[in-house]
């Protein structure tokens, strides 16, 4: 019977397309993942000072903390970006935010950002551009928490190819391959990329703490007399 009712987990993203991208992954789960919006929290300024820390992990639970502190609901939250070896493992925490202001004013986010990488490694070898993107999913309720991470490999191209995706993948040569994320069919990314990995490995927390503490409340309530 508790099937009919699957358990509700909060996902802290604003993205649609962030959110339609997770319930793919993990559609065969008897959970309702929700957003923000469908809970009907209003967007606060705060949110924009919810990722201040200086690894991926910290920044996801920072999140997850959050959105879990405002919905009540157990909460997924994602904090992921792009390492490029050649930049000392930059952008970092910094992917979204890397390209100078008057660039974006210009060019817009994505596309000032991918002009700034091609920049800062204007003088890069080919054997020396390799990058990943690594991406941490914390997850957290009541009691618990638990953060995972997934990472994919590759290399900046030389030039940006390719219409699909966002972000750097017009950039990114996932490794295995000769063309980049924006190129390669979206299914391909959804297979193989750093967020498709940890919410893989966050499938265990979810069935864990969320299924089988549902599972157990159903029970209770059905043996009520």
């Amino acid at each position: 019977m508790g099937g009919l009712n699957p358990p509700p987990v909060l996902v802290a993203t604003r993205s649609a397309h962030k959110l339609r991208e997770i319930r793919g992954l993990l559609a065969d789960l008897p959970v309702r993942l929700l957003g923000p919006a469908d809970l009907g929290l209003p967007e606060h300024e705060e949110e924009d000072d919810l990722e201040p820390f200086d690894t991926f992990a910290r920044n996801a639970l920072s999140k997850a903390k959050y959105f879990h502190r405002r919905s009540g609901l157990p909460a997924l939250a994602d904090d992921s970006g792009l390492c490029v070896d050649a930049l000392g493992g930059g952008p970092g925490v910094r992917t979204r935010r890397f390209a100078p202001a008057e660039w974006v004013e210009h060019w817009g986010r994505d596309e000032a950002n991918n002009r700034w990488l091609l920049d800062r490694m204007s003088d890069v070898a080919d054997g020396a551009r390799g990058a990943h993107y690594r991406c941490a999913v914390a997850l957290t309720d009541d009691l618990r928490h638990e953060v995972v991470e997934g990472v994919v490999r590759g290399r900046i191209a030389g030039r940006p190819s390719g219409s699909g995706g966002f972000g750097y993948d017009p950039l990114f040569v996932p490794e295995g391959h000769h063309r980049t994320y924006a190129e390669l069919p979206a299914a391909v990314k959804t297979a193989t990329s750093h967020r498709a990995e940890a919410i893989r490995r966050a499938r265990g927390w979810i069935e864990r703490e969320v299924l089988v503490t549902s599972r157990t409340r159903e029970s209770n309530r059905g043996g009520r007399i």
